[in-house]
């Protein structure tokens, strides 16, 4: 027998590595992402004090970790519901043939137009330093938020943008939430992020918009009142002091319809090379 003679590798074990490979990274890249990040570190930080307890035989310790695993267990669950509740959606997020499918449906001029009114009204209202939080819905649909403020039903424009945002109006108050072209509602409340590294400069609606990225797949665009500038919420982050072109950036390349259709891309394409153009 020879003790240098390699396995064999066939296609299954290949097939295997690869999905565990991808497994793996989407568990890690969901970690990071979360908050789940920091309750892993704590999660590690104890298991080392019962590795510590285990080598120098620290009986009365062990015996309570030994009898308290199922009850950790269970708070574990707990503790982590928003987050392994968000990771099953990302899973059911995840479409593999929609790629390969063709687009059912033209709507990229109409999409393109509704991105062309929200960047166009952000950045009127940026000027006027009109207070704004609008949310671009993705997959994850938001109708309990949804049910919170009042129905409007409306193709999106610039000119209704504004007026809804606009100072002692009734519907100023709130977030207005789009879902694909169309303004569904306004004045609806957000779940506000818990995060305690939240810069303390930030506002409501900055945390606002967190809380709702936190929980969701949506985008939302803050405009501030104070300031005027333009962040994009997403994923958990927060993306300050955007540009007009920054923001159609954003629009065009991490909404789904973005994504997924072969025009848009080509559209995201020519913009980025119109831009780096003006850039030089």
């Amino acid at each position: 027998m020879n003790v240098f003679s390699l396995p064999t590798i066939n296609i299954k074990d290949i097939i295997e590595i690869l999905i565990i490979a991808f497994v793996l990274y989407e568990v890690l890249r969901w970690l990071t992402e979360t908050k789940a990040w920091m309750l892993l570190r704590g999660i590690i930080t104890l298991s080392i004090f019962i590795l510590l307890a285990y080598i120098f035989q620290m009986n009365t310790i062990l015996w309570f970790v030994r009898n308290g695993i199922s009850l950790i267990a269970i708070a574990l669950i707990v503790v982590f519901q928003p987050e392994l509740r968000r990771a099953l959606e990302r899973i059911g997020e995840k479409n593999i043939f929609r790629n390969i499918l063709p687009f059912d449906r033209d709507l990229d001029n109409d999409y393109e137009q509704c991105y062309d009114e929200i960047v166009d009204a952000c950045v009127q209202m940026s000027e006027n330093k009109t207070g704004a939080l609008i949310v671009m819905e993705n997959i994850s649909k938001l109708t309990d938020i949804q049910k919170t403020g009042i129905l409007i039903d409306s193709v999106v424009s610039k000119e209704l943008l504004i007026n809804i945002f606009e100072h002692n109006t009734p519907l100023h108050d709130g977030a207005t939430i789009i879902r694909e072209t169309r303004i569904v509602s306004a004045t609806c409340y957000l779940p506000l992020s818990d995060n305690m590294d939240i810069s303390k400069s930030l506002g409501t609606r900055h945390r606002a918009a967190l809380g709702l990225s936190e929980v969701s797949d949506a985008r939302i665009i803050v405009v501030s009142e104070e300031t005027g500038e333009i962040s994009v919420a997403m994923e958990g982050r927060l993306v300050r002091d955007l540009t007009a072109q920054g923001l159609k950036k954003i629009l065009l390349s991490r909404l789904e319809i973005g994504k997924n259709t072969k025009v848009v891309k080509n559209k995201q394409r020519k913009f980025n090379k119109k831009e780096e153009t003006n850039e030089e």
